[in-house]
C-alpha cells in the first residue's frame, strides 16, 4: 500500500524520519521499561525493531514507495512478539503515540502550509496508522489462530482438518480428540470500525466459543471472520442458532454464518462449500444470523460458472444505467419484500419504492410483485454478482 500525498510540503525528508525514529524508539523503550521487560533482552530488541520498521513503512507510504517487503518484516516481528506473549496493547499504543509524535512534528515544521495541506497530511498519518495496526493485528491473530490460546494440539488439529490432511493415526499419535462429525461454520464479522476494537471482538468470540462448547470448538479466525468447527456431540444442529447469538453477544458484533454438516474426513470440502455459500449470502445482503445450505441451495447452484450464469446475468442488464434501481431491488429482496423496510433502509418514501419497482418491471419485463418474476430477478441478481466477482 502506498499513499502519495497531494501536497509536496508533507513529504518528510530522510533526515526528518531518522530524527523521528530516534525519538519514537526512545519513547517505546521507556514504555518497555514500565512493562517490566528488561532492556537488552530479545523481547526489548524486537520492540525496538518493530518501531524502526514501522517508521520506515511510514516514510515509504508518505513518499509513495512500495513497502511490501517492510510490511512482511513487520508481520514477522509482530508474530515473534505474539509468541513471546507481549501484549498487543503495547505495540498498538506505540503506533498511536508514534503517529501523534509524527503529526506534532510535521505541524510545527510546516505550520505555514495551507489548511488543505495540513488536512491531507493528517489523513496520510491516519492511513499509515491503520496499515500498521492491521498488519500487526493479523500477525497476532495468525499466531494465535487456534480454538484456544496457543494450544498446539488444537491448532494442529484445526489446520489438519481444514487442509484435508487429517488421518486417525496422526490424531492418535498426537493424542488429539477427533469428533466423528462436525458442524462447519463459515463466519463473517460485520461492522468492525477499528482494528483494536475488532481484535477485542475476536478475542471475546474465542472465549465464548470455548465456554459454550466446553473447549471442544475449533476455529481459524481473522479480522474478517473465518471458519469454526463444532463437534455435533458438543452442540446439536438445532442449537447452532443460539450458539451464534451467544458468540455475537460476547463479541458485541454482528455475525453472519453458514453451517454445513460433515464427517471429520470431509471437513475441508465442507468448509470450502460453506464459504462459497457465505459469499452468496453476503452478496444478497442477508440479515445477520445463521443460514443452512438448504436455504440457499438454488442461489448457490446459480453462482456456479457456466453459460447459464452468463445468460441469466443479462436479465438485469437494463438496470446497469440506474444503480439506484439495482440497489432498491437488492434491498427489497433482502428485506422479504417489505416496502416499509426498503423505504427505511434507503431513506426514501414508500411511494418512491413503488415507483422504482414499477420502473424495474418496465425495464426488465419482470415484475418484482409477481412470484414467478421475482424468482427470476433474484436468480439474475445472484448470477450478475458472481459474474462480476469473476
Amino acid at each position: 500500500m502506498t499513499i502519495p500525498p497531494d501536497s509536496a510540503e508533507w513529504r518528510p525528508s530522510l533526515h526528518d524520519v531518522a530524527s523521528l525514529t530516534d525519538q519514537l524508539v526512545a519513547h517505546v523503550i521507556d514504555d518497555v521499561a514500565q512493562c517490566d521487560i528488561p532492556s537488552g533482552t530479545p523481547v526489548a530488541s524486537r520492540i525496538v525493531a518493530i518501531t524502526r520498521i514501522s517508521l520506515e513503512i511510514a516514510q515509504g507510504m508518505s513518499q509513495g514507495r512500495d513497502i511490501a517487503h517492510e510490511l512482511g518484516e513487520l508481520a514477522r516481528i509482530a508474530a515473534e512478539l505474539a509468541c513471546d506473549s507481549v501484549p498487543i496493547d503495547l505495540v498498538l499504543r506505540g503506533f498511536h503515540e508514534g503517529v501523534q509524535i509524527v503529526v506534532g512534528q510535521l505541524i510545527v515544521q510546516y505550520q505555514d502550509c495551507p489548511r488543505d495541506a495540513v488536512i491531507d497530511g493528517f489523513q496520510i498519518a491516519m492511513a499509515i496508522n491503520e496499515q500498521l495496526c492491521t498488519t500487526v493485528a493479523h500477525a497476532y491473530i495468525g499466531e494465535h489462530g487456534g480454538a484456544t490460546y496457543g494450544q498446539d494440539a488444537e491448532r494442529t488439529l484445526t489446520s489438519a482438518l481444514l487442509a484435508g490432511q487429517w488421518t486417525p493415526p496422526t490424531a492418535n499419535k498426537r493424542g488429539i480428540p477427533v469428533a466423528d462429525t462436525y458442524s462447519v461454520l463459515a463466519i463473517a464479522l460485520r461492522a468492525n470500525p477499528d482494528v483494536g476494537i475488532a481484535l477485542n471482538c475476536l478475542l471475546n468470540l474465542r472465549k465464548a466459543l470455548t465456554q459454550h462448547t466446553e473447549g471442544q470448538g475449533l476455529a481459524r479466525l481473522s479480522l474478517e471472520g473465518g471458519t469454526v468447527l463444532i463437534p455435533t456431540e458438543a452442540v446439536a444442529e438445532h442449537e447452532l442458532d443460539s450458539l451464534l447469538e451467544a458468540l455475537a453477544a460476547a463479541a458485541q458484533v454482528e455475525l453472519v454464518a453458514v453451517a454445513v454438516a460433515a464427517s471429520a474426513a470431509d471437513v475441508a470440502s465442507a468448509a470450502k462449500t460453506a464459504h462459497e455459500m457465505l459469499h452468496v449470502v453476503d452478496r444478497l445482503e442477508c440479515a445477520p444470523g445463521l443460514y443452512r445450505f438448504g436455504q440457499f441451495a438454488l442461489e448457490y447452484q446459480l453462482s456456479r460458472p457456466g453459460l447459464g450464469l452468463s445468460l441469466l446475468g443479462e436479465v438485469l442488464a437494463p438496470l446497469d444505467r440506474y444503480p439506484e434501481l439495482r440497489k432498491t431491488l437488492r434491498v427489497h429482496i433482502a428485506g422479504n419484500l417489505s416496502r416499509a423496510q426498503t423505504a427505511r433502509i434507503m431513506n426514501i418514501h414508500t411511494n418512491t419504492v413503488d415507483y422504482r419497482l414499477r420502473r424495474i418491471a418496465r425495464l426488465t419485463g419482470l415484475n418484482p410483485a409477481r412470484a414467478s418474476d421475482l424468482w427470476q430477478l433474484r436468480s439474475a441478481m445472484v448470477a450478475r454478482d458472481c459474474r462480476e466477482d469473476n
